[in-house]
């Protein structure tokens, strides 16, 4: 009866989100003589509907074609759905099909066209590092704070158990440092990384650091400003940049700011009300009852319109003035969603301050492009703000695809992220697997029926066949992550194929001498293959195949295109493209394209040039 494809250039030209400016074209087709009137309804996201007549183009076999062009008076999300009048009645058209009225219509970003993201992260590959957890260095002597369990099993299984008070404090540390990571570098750099994201490094009681007391001084036990400088220049002769973790949403209780334990000189704001402190935090009942995070009293919550944290954080010669200026070259910042306009806009502007080029990605769930957090409507990626967000929702898609044989959710995932993330955007998305807060990707696609306690969570293991398996999918997985629209970000261990559930066990010792060397080769190779192929910076997605257990897709146009194929089925598949006839993971000629069962496939047009 009609036709409208969102992602099809024949109904919606160009595709994707848009600059500030540029028309857009929209036709459909509709069944031959029994459209009496159709219009384009469109409107901004809180602004008044725009009604506009499609126009007649002729008819193409059985159908009459009309179109509308859009052009959009200003940066922001639009809505828009086609309004009928047939011989069989009046409805409208929109993501869902005819209906009565307008549910689900259809998402138009418009961004500033001046827009850009920094270039060097696009084709690269970032690590993260927990970085108590991920390397020893340094010959003096293990910092040792009141209240810290210092452990000598590198490897064991971290504390998780609460305390007499039924709080667990996170206050056991093995060891790793700063100086473990700059004794790493030429590992990091063999194995092709770029880019090392780094777990909170700041002043903090707990061994995840996201409860900081000094945002003006690395922990000691992690090394001091002298070695944080040195690990950014050594990381720079390495080809490689250091993003920091920025926890700008709370702080900790016993922070310098708040100093609920007194550790402290001067006056936090648990102490007294004429602390410069005060203003920081949301008091219901002075000193003990105060609004934290998540309810977590070990954090208490930053109110982030007050003017004063406010410039400290972002005012010249501020926190991230401090860093930035030590060498850090991006921030990835906590909890995004909890950082509002009024406190973000500058927060971005003041990492932009010394060197343009600084990244900033936020953490944000969910599709970033639309989110509304608090009530208000999100405008992350519109410009003047983030440069990009983790990609939660491919992540997800991922595990869905390869757990559950459901092509269509990766489908689905990776066309709405390419047509509602702007370019700039989609280049600089941090395509994740597993972080911190999530169970060890090789768990989660080897594993079934994960525990639900802590207790018997730190007891499961794969078994062989399982971890078999699981290797052999996280193959596949890994593949998709190093090869889709943005940059690939390894979880510290992942590569050496870790184990472990979700927080804490996703934070045990790197296995430093007992790694998993098939599946360092094939990190090392996928890590390789986006060196040497230009097209995985920026070159153009676009579906192939998603059926049968096989996700194929191009990415780039012309002689420099690539085709990926994974495929978990038990089945070989050929697919369409002769031309595509040089295998990169093999780096030998191919004599078809073959999606190949339980792996994954590159394939180019040529070998390419080294």
């Amino acid at each position: 009866m009609y036709r409208f494809d969102e992602f099809d250039p024949e109904c919606r030209s160009p595709a994707g989100a848009l600059p500030l400016g540029r028309p857009l074209e929209i036709t459909m087709r509709y069944a031959r003589g029994r459209c009496k009137n159709i219009a384009l309804l469109w409107r901004a996201d809180d602004g008044e509907l725009n009604e506009q007549k499609m126009d007649w183009l002729g008819a193409i076999g059985r159908d009459d074609v009309y179109s509308a062009r859009i052009i959009a008076p200003d940066r922001g999300l639009y809505w828009y759905w086609f309004g009928l009048e047939t011989e069989d009645g009046s409805f409208v058209i929109d993501r869902s099909g005819p209906r009565d009225g307008p549910e689900t219509p259809y998402q138009l970003t418009v961004y500033d066209k001046d827009l850009k993201t920094p270039d060097w992260i696009k084709g690269g590959v970032m690590y993260h590092i927990f970085v108590d957890r991920y390397a020893k260095g340094g010959r003096r002597e293990r910092f040792v704070k009141p209240g810290t369990i210092l452990r000598d099993d590198w490897g064991g299984i971290p504390s998780f158990l609460p305390d007499d008070e039924g709080i667990v404090k996170n206050n056991d540390f093995f060891g790793g440092n700063l100086e473990g990571i700059v004794d790493k570098l030429p590992h990091l750099r063999d194995m092709g990384v770029t880019c090392l994201y780094l777990s909170p490094i700041f002043e903090a009681d707990s061994s995840h650091k996201y409860d900081t007391n000094d945002y003006l001084n690395i922990d000691p036990g992690f090394g001091d400003d002298k070695i944080f400088r040195k690990l950014c220049k050594e990381a720079a002769a390495h080809g490689m940049k250091v993003v920091l973790d920025g926890v700008f949403s709370h702080v900790g209780m016993n922070s310098r700011y708040f100093n609920k334990s007194g550790h402290y000189d001067g006056q936090g704001a648990y102490q007294s009300k004429d602390s410069q402190y005060y203003r920081w935090f949301m008091f219901k009942d002075w000193p003990d009852e105060y609004e934290s995070w998540w309810g977590i009293q070990l954090l208490p919550a930053i109110d982030k319109n007050d003017s004063s944290y406010r410039e400290f954080i972002t005012a010249e010669g501020g926190v991230v003035d401090k860093w930035t200026g030590c060498g850090a070259g991006g921030w990835r910042l906590d909890v995004a969603d909890e950082l509002p306009d009024i406190f973000l806009d500058p927060l971005c502007e003041a990492a932009r301050r010394k060197n343009p080029e600084t990244l900033i990605i936020g953490e944000v769930w969910e599709d970033a492009s639309n989110k509304i957090a608090y009530g208000v409507r999100r405008r992350y990626l519109l410009g003047g703000q983030l440069d990009s967000v983790m990609n939660y929702p491919l992540k997800d898609a991922i595990i869905a695809y390869i757990r559950e044989k459901n092509t269509d959710i990766l489908a689905d995932t990776l066309s709405d992220i390419t047509q509602n993330y702007p370019k700039p955007v989609l280049d600089s998305l941090m395509n994740i697997l597993g972080t911190h807060d999530t169970m060890r990707i090789l768990t989660v696609l080897g594993g079934d029926r994960f525990p639900e306690t802590k207790t018997e969570m730190s007891c499961y293991r794969l078994s062989e066949e399982q971890r078999s398996f699981g290797r052999q999918m996280l193959k596949i997985a890994a593949a998709l992550q190093f090869t889709l629209p943005g940059f690939p970000c390894v979880y510290y261990g992942d590569e050496a194929g870790m184990e472990g559930g979700a927080d804490p066990f996703n934070r045990v010792g790197y296995p430093w001498g007992a790694e998993d060397a098939e599946l360092i080769q094939w990190y090392k190779r996928l890590a390789e293959i986006r060196r040497s192929t230009p097209v995985f910076r920026d070159g153009i997605y676009r579906l192939l195949a998603a059926k049968e257990g096989v996700f194929a897709f191009t990415r780039g146009e012309g002689d420099g295109a690539v085709l990926v194929a994974a495929n978990i089925g038990e089945e070989d598949m050929l697919l369409p493209g002769d031309e595509f006839c040089f295998d990169l993971i093999g780096n030998k000629p191919a004599s078809a394209c073959v999606a190949y069962a339980k792996t994954a496939a590159i394939y180019t047009k040529g070998r390419i040039q080294r």
